[in-house]
């Protein structure tokens, strides 16, 4: 009797368990399947009565085959979502290890919303075995010969082979790139340090955050209308306006998503059949843009995975230098509150994309052609544009002017003009959002946030007229004519609103005119 209390039991993983039901479903007779195996027959029948749980689990790949028990996770939504980015990121080939896993559990357990979840080394052995996943230590030594190794490989067998193919068919004209930036709008210098590093992955700081798209191509000749992604669908500072210098979207997180992406390549798409051109775009394979619609006009062509920071136009130093010029903006207008008897008021979102755009198109063609040729896209000698004569940012100007709001504003010593500008770097853009719309109950991601919510509280400006905005110009022209060394341009500028403010005054007097002509008849 001893020896029968003491009899190990036997356990069964979920491949041997299905074996069984197999043969069972072969047409054997259950007791010659029970002998076969060494089960009792109570044993077998419950694996019969089970079948339904173990095709179920087979058929989602929750648990790896080797599996013995099929007990569930305690957070078992994080469980399904970091499953589920794995599957996303073998299926692009690209390594991963257990540090990089458990650092995504933590970013998907705040998205959606566990505070005091840990994603420990024994979670990550737990959820290895849930999934049968087999994880190799990559020690320092070995991942940094996988990126001065096998990533430089990667990168010169692209330059050498495919993007050769890509470009063969097209002008630099019509080779185009695509990318997304995270901006902190509202972010004053003093308070750097705070904001540096922060990857906002939701909460309140999401209210503080833009997400910029930016596309352009490789002669410097063409930047594409910028498209910025709000969390407000109808903030109050956007009432009453009908034109702005962007596409403006929103959604919960700010973030960019495959339907926003997808809805702006088919913009692009239409506008290249209307001007009878096709074009090549260069874009990563971020989450948003891995599921694209039919184009007609458009060839998309993905940059390696990993390798984006060297092969990026965008981002060797296009986006970068638009940020420069953002941030300087940010400086001229609180140096001129500095200098008055108003208060510093936080920029709104009208205020935020009338200056990221006017950034963007301030961009030189130098400056991108410059970043193409970097990026080994397009071979060095072509340069319509003088790219020695692009300023390098920031110039002596810009730091003059940094260092005189950082006196008045008391930012630390150690922060400098490069960390306020690159203070948002780390801004999430588009992470698994499609993930998380599955794993949230009773949200939605594509939902933006309420009216004004996390706005800034602004009196409403009154409606300019027409004519006060022709005054105004008539203003600006007479300042002008008292200043030394105004350049051509500038005149050649502010002709051009004038005539187009007396055009659109014209045309209403005309028509009213017509009108009242009319109705005397």
């Amino acid at each position: 009797m001893a020896n029968k209390g003491n009899k190990k039991r036997r356990q069964f993983s979920l491949e041997e368990k299905m074996k069984v039901v197999g043969a069972v479903d072969s047409g054997k007779r259950k007791g010659d399947v029970a002998k076969e195996f060494g089960i009792t027959p109570s044993t077998l029948s419950t694996f019969l009565k089970d079948r339904t749980k173990f095709e179920e689990k087979v058929r989602e790949a929750s648990v790896g085959p080797q599996r013995k028990r099929m007990r569930s996770a305690l957070y078992d939504d994080i469980d399904k979502a970091v499953f589920a980015w794995l599957q996303e990121i073998h299926a692009k080939n690209i390594l991963v290890t257990g540090s990089v896993i458990r650092k995504k559990a933590l970013n998907l357990a705040n998205m959606l919303g566990y505070d005091n979840f840990q994603a420990s080394v024994g979670w990550l052995n737990r959820f290895r075995d849930r999934h049968g996943i087999a994880l190799k230590a990559v020690c320092r030594e070995d991942s940094d010969r996988l990126m001065n190794g096998l990533g430089i490989d990667k990168i010169n067998e692209w330059h050498a082979g495919e993007i050769i193919k890509l470009i063969a068919d097209y002008s630099p004209d019509d080779i185009f790139n695509a990318d997304e930036t995270g901006v902190f709008f509202q972010l004053l210098p003093q308070h750097t340090l705070a904001a540096k590093g922060d990857h906002c992955r939701g909460g309140k700081k999401a209210k503080q955050r833009l997400t910029a798209l930016f596309c352009c191509n490789a002669s410097g000749t063409e930047k594409m209308r910028p498209l910025i992604v709000g969390r407000s669908a109808s903030p109050h500072c956007l009432k009453n306006i009908h034109s702005l210098p962007c596409d403006y979207r929103a959604n919960q997180w700010a973030w960019m998503t495959r339907d926003l992406f997808n809805e702006w390549l088919m913009q692009v798409d239409a506008r290249m059949k209307r001007a009878e051109r096709r074009i090549l775009l260069l874009i990563d394979n971020c989450s948003a843009h891995n599921m694209l619609p039919h184009l007609e006009r458009i060839q998309v062509g993905y940059l390696p995975s990993n390798c984006t920071a060297v092969l990026q136009p965008l981002n060797l130093g296009i986006i970068h230098t638009m940020k420069v010029l953002y941030r300087s903006h940010l400086l001229k207008q609180i140096l001129l509150k500095l200098n008055s008897s108003e208060d510093q008021e936080e920029v709104d979102i009208k205020q935020a994309i009338d200056m990221i755009a006017a950034a963007w198109w301030s961009v030189k063609p130098s400056t991108v052609v410059k970043c193409w040729q970097k990026a080994g896209i397009i071979p060095m000698e072509f340069a319509e544009c003088d790219t020695e004569s692009a300023a390098s940012e920031p110039d002596i100007a810009i730091e003059k002017l940094w260092h005189t709001v950082a006196i008045a504003t008391c930012v630390p010593n150690e922060v400098n003009f490069q960390d306020f500008v690159t203070a948002d770097d780390d801004l999430i853009i588009s992470q698994d959002t499609d993930i998380i719309q599955d794993m949230v109950a009773g949200e939605n991601t594509s939902e933006a946030g309420s009216e004004d919510e996390g706005e800034v509280s602004l009196p409403e400006q009154p409606k300019v007229t027409i004519i006060e905005a022709i005054s105004s110009v008539q203003k600006l022209r007479q300042f002008l004519s008292t200043c030394v060394d105004i350049p051509d341009a500038i005149f050649g500028q502010l002709n051009g609103i004038d005539e187009y403010l007396m055009k659109r005054v014209t045309q209403t007097l005309i028509d009213s005119k017509i009108t009242d002509f009319l109705q005397t008849k």
